[in-house]
Parts: C-alpha cells; structure tokens; sequence
C-alpha cells in the first residue's frame, strides 16, 4: 500500500498540451529527483470513432503519437490536460514550482496541492495487477484499457 501522507500536486495548464510540449514538460519533470508518480490525464484520442454515422471508422489525429519521456517510449492516446504528481515530501513542490515557473512562460497555469491519486487498492487494480501488485501503480489502472500503465524507473 502507499504511504497515505505523501503530497501530491496538480499541474493545470491553461490549454490543453500538443505532443511536443507534452513530451518536453514530462522530461522536464522526469529529471527532478523526489517524484514517486506521475500521471497525464485528459480527454481521449481514440483510434477509431466512438459513436455517431461515422463509428468505428479510422479517426485520424496528429496528436496521437508516441513521446519519448526519459528512456521509454509512451504511445500517447490522450490530449493532456493535467499533470499530477505523487512527491516524497513537500521540499520537492517548490521545485517543480520553480520547472513550471520556467516552462509555462507562452500561458498560465495552475499548481494545485491535494489529493488526486488513490492510496489505497481499489477492486480496479487487484482484478488487473493481483494481490501483490507493486504500489506505485495504485491508481493508475484505466479499467476500459487493455494495457498496463507504462512505469518509467528512475537509473539507481
């Protein structure tokens, strides 16, 4: 189980991010020491139309691609609209404070301090990693997805 008492925060960009500046953000966070999770959240970008005349026809989109965050790659199938972040302790906030502070310079954005990932097991994240499931993947299971969140590891 995770530690209930680790900070998370919340990174609210004003617009939604295309792939670039997705990918250079993430890697921006990525080399700060303290992160324990990170999750992108948005709206979808499926492969095929969901609903309407036009379902289950191709739906071609620029903005679903692959990133390359640290050493993986990651298929990105959302538009970013938040980061959210899981840190060791609350030094580390003023930090990605000061990385946002330097990257957000074309529009605003918002860092909210809270809670935004679950803590605890959900019936989600047994049916999909088991009783013994590495904890810092609690929370991050997409029940309607067929595949495994992608797990950066930092180099020890």
């Amino acid at each position: 189980m995770t530690k209930a008492e680790l900070p998370q925060v919340r990174i609210v960009p004003l617009r939604m991010l295309k792939p670039e500046t997705t990918e250079r953000l993430l890697n921006t966070l990525a080399g700060i020491a303290g992160i324990r999770r990170m999750m992108i959240h948005g709206p979808g970008l499926p492969a095929t139309v969901p609903y309407g005349p036009a379902r289950g026809s191709p739906n071609p989109h620029s903005d679903r691609r692959a990133i390359h965050v640290g050493d993986a790659e990651i298929a990105l199938r959302i538009q970013a609209g938040e980061v959210i972040l899981e840190v060791e302790d609350s030094s580390v906030i003023e930090e990605i404070r000061s990385h946002c502070d330097d990257f957000f310079t074309e529009f605003p954005y918002q860092l909210q301090e809270g809670r935004f990932m679950k803590t605890a097991p959900t019936l989600v994240d047994y049916a999909k990693f088991g009783p013994d499931a590495d904890t810092t993947l609690i929370g991050l299971a997409d029940p309607r997805s067929g595949e495994d969140p992608v797990v950066i590891r930092r180099g020890q």
